[in-house]
């Protein structure tokens, strides 16, 4: 078989593994130690939503309450890393047996949405989190700068878990934290 007719056969290849890997179900790290997981966390990238239009600097940080759920606090900058800090405060439920993987986020009620930890350094210096319907993604590090090798290595896996990264953005960070 020449070659002119094997380009079809490996774009029909890659673009059989993408459907398969997005009809399959979207896999949590196994389990997650929350005492570990609060603090604040670095966006590094993400596919952008409309509710994060604007920003840079993004930050989150997690914060363990005594009744039982995370207390989620979202923080950017508008337009630019000197731009008016928005804030936006919620809460994080664990469902049950997930590891603690798999949280419900809500800022407003009733509306909770899924938050599910994929990717965890041992560490805990990196997060990654998506939606099963994997068109949420974040990228996280409790540093506001990663390597270029470890942001490679991240967005492969999540590659194949079936994100599109042709979606993701990196996002504008301090070289310091503020």
């Amino acid at each position: 078989m020449s070659m002119k007719y094997l380009g079809p056969l490996f774009m029909l290849s890659g673009w059989m593994t993408f459907f398969t890997s997005c009809s399959q179900p979207l896999e949590t790290v196994p389990s997650v130690d929350l005492s570990r997981y609060a603090g604040t966390w670095y966006e590094i990238a993400s596919f952008p939503q409309s509710f994060q239009k604007g920003c840079c600097g993004t930050t989150a940080t997690y914060t363990l309450s005594d009744s039982g759920y995370v207390i989620v606090e979202n923080r950017c900058y508008r337009d630019s890393l000197d731009g008016k800090q928005s804030y936006i405060r919620g809460k994080a439920f664990v469902e049950k047996n997930s590891g603690n993987a798999k949280l419900k986020v809500q800022f407003f009620w009733p509306f909770r949405g899924k938050y599910w930890i994929i990717d965890l350094a041992s560490d805990y210096s990196y997060a990654v989190v998506g939606h099963p319907n994997r068109e949420y993604l974040w990228i996280l590090s409790r540093t506001p700068q990663i390597s270029d090798s470890l942001y490679q290595e991240i967005t492969r896996r999540a590659e194949e878990k079936g994100f599109d990264l042709n979606k993701l953005e990196r996002t504008e960070q301090p070289q310091s934290p503020k």
